[in-house]
């Protein structure tokens, strides 16, 4: 199966379920969709939704903004730079509760390169300025670069349009869909138990090849060997 649209899935479900649109209307099967893919993204790591993004700190500014929808922060780098290149010397934040941060410099009277950092906030929207915030200890002394790696949700399946969980994992979208479909029909059981078990099948190799091949290489890891037995000599 190819990479599928929006368009094309809606008929798909329509078809497995043989359901009409007067019961499966644009709308309930949009919500059915940004269900599955929501799950997807819950059940297993994408690379696709690893971003990050480059600024500088504010001299005396101690809290930011988070960028625009980030979901979760996996770390941040400052580098010694302060002209706004990302380049040469640099070190990784340590992530800490804001009530430790609070404590460390309880009147902001700490200035320096930043060595800790804590989030704050939800990641209530797709704007910078409602996607949570982060804020630094020491409270910067300088306008150092700093880099942000973080996870954002996918661009959702809309009309025409296409991501990644479309083209690279059609199969388990549509198998989530269905179950996603049968749960909102209330039945039948059986047909919801075979989806959810398909769904699953297909997410074990999916995450296979996001959390294991793509998280390896040859020269590090080795070749990726099966063990076969052979008979005695």
């Amino acid at each position: 199966m190819s990479g599928i649209t929006a368009s094309t899935l809606k008929t798909m479900i329509k078809n497995y379920t043989e359901v009409s649109a007067t019961v499966f209307t644009d709308a309930i099967l949009e919500n059915l969709i940004l269900n599955a893919q929501q799950r997807i993204m819950y059940d297993v790591p994408i690379d696709a939704d690893r971003k990050q993004q480059s600024a500088s700190l504010i001299v005396g500014q101690q809290t930011y903004n988070a960028p625009a929808g980030c979901l979760f922060v996996r770390g941040i780098q400052v580098y010694t730079a302060t002209d706004g290149t990302i380049t040469g010397a640099n070190n990784w934040l340590l992530r800490r509760d804001q009530t430790f941060l609070n404590e460390y410099i309880p009147a902001n009277t700490s200035t320096g390169s930043p060595k800790y950092y804590g989030m704050f906030g939800g990641a209530t929207g797709l704007s910078d300025t409602t996607s949570g915030k982060f804020m630094v200890a020491p409270v910067p002394d300088a306008t150092y670069a700093f880099q942000i790696h973080f996870n954002v949700m996918q661009t959702t399946l809309e009309g025409e349009n296409t991501n990644f969980i479309s083209l690279n994992f059609p199969q388990g979208l549509l198998y989530a869909c269905l179950v996603e479909a049968y749960g909102f029909l209330k039945g039948p059981m059986e047909m919801l138990t075979l989806y959810e078990n398909k769904y699953k099948q297909e997410l074990e190799k999916f995450a296979a090849m996001q959390i294991g091949r793509r998280r390896r290489d040859d020269y590090t890891d080795g070749t990726v060997r099966i063990p076969i037995e052979s008979p005695p000599q």
